[in-house]
């Protein structure tokens, strides 16, 4: 099994396929006072992708069917009682930690129906990868939230709607402007550092890759990827200007492609979990080996755990990330 692969949204799984052709806690609260706050609410209604929604209260017993909701709902404060492929979570999205207690209520792409009901939830939140029949039938039993897993157009400005309309759904507005504005002073922190240390305009890339039994496949994420789009408000230039899947930013080449880079800064993700595709994988391989990012020492591999897709925890680690690489 490929981890990559399984480990991305549905539909970073479609550009895969093509290739074969400073982390901010969690408010704390008291969980009695927030109970209570929540049952004494009125009805709530907020907009996803699919329309409006209306809770009777805001949600207190949340089922998170994708990782980077999930690391969403937890910076906000709010801990889901049942999450999708607990244990992929636990390995490419450590940014966030989940507690223990929390169910696992099947795969991501096809959550198990009798382990949500058992769970009782007043909201299950998703991403409009779930296929649309399979978010139907969560629909006739309890509230759902289906967002898009990202948009290409602008990344960061969906990413701020997500954590918003989550936030309205479950009562946490407050957090959720608190998250936003801790994550824009983050973004101005490593602008301000990369432009100290004379890097502002500086050349990078981001990718990552799996081995396919000696084939090394490689996506770049564009300037309309997540970290792409943070990049560019680090005052970055992002030297892959090919265009990428209109939900999340990726595109697909192999160590050929990469010929077209010149001198950069080379930031990649991996686990721990599997071989590194670029250290390991590419070892070997005599292109690799003469590009000049890597003549140049200049290939920088993010830590572990770092979520591609996430929300502003995610996001300002890679910022921590991104700073350190660059002025090693």
């Amino acid at each position: 099994m490929r981890t990559p692969r399984f480990a991305l949204p549905a539909a970073a799984l479609l550009v895969a396929s093509l290739a074969a052709c400073g982390t901010t806690e969690a408010p704390e609260t008291d969980t009695a006072e927030a109970t209570s706050a929540a049952s004494d609410a009125g009805p709530v209604t907020v907009t996803d992708d699919r329309g409006e929604v209306t809770l009777d209260a805001p949600a207190e017993r949340v089922v998170s069917l994708e990782w980077g909701l999930t690391e969403n709902l937890l910076s906000l404060g709010v801990e889901p009682i049942g999450q999708a492929d607990v244990a992929g979570y636990n390995t490419w999205a450590t940014v966030e930690p989940l507690d223990p207690s929390v169910a696992d209520v099947g795969f991501r792409g096809e959550p198990s129906l009798d382990a949500i009901a058992a769970l009782e939830p007043d909201l299950v939140v998703t991403t409009t990868d779930l296929p649309e029949n399979v978010i139907e039938q969560l629909a006739e039993s309890y509230p759902v939230v289906a967002l898009r897993g990202s948009d290409a157009s602008d990344p960061l400005a969906h990413m701020r709607r997500t954590v918003e309309v989550l936030g309205a759904a479950t009562g946490h507005d407050d957090e959720a402007a608190q998250l936003l504005a801790d994550f824009d002073a983050t973004l101005e922190e490593g602008a301000a550092a990369l432009a100290e240390a004379g890097l502002e305009g500086a050349s990078f890339t981001m990718a990552d890759g799996w081995d396919d039994n000696g084939v090394v496949s490689i996506r770049m994420y564009t300037p309309g990827s997540y970290l792409g789009g943070i990049a560019a408000e680090l005052g970055l230039e992002n030297a892959w200007t090919g265009e990428g899947d209109p939900d999340y930013g990726l595109a697909s080449t192999d160590v050929e492609g990469l010929t077209s880079l010149g001198d950069v800064h080379f930031l990649y993700a991996a686990n721990d979990s599997e071989a590194d595709p670029f250290a390991e994988g590419l070892a070997g391989n005599a292109i690799w080996q003469q590009l000049p990012f890597v003549t140049a020492g200049t290939v920088h591999r993010i830590p572990d755990g770092i979520w591609m897709f996430g929300g502003p925890a995610s996001g300002e680690a890679f910022v921590d990330a991104a700073v350190a690489a660059l002025t090693e």
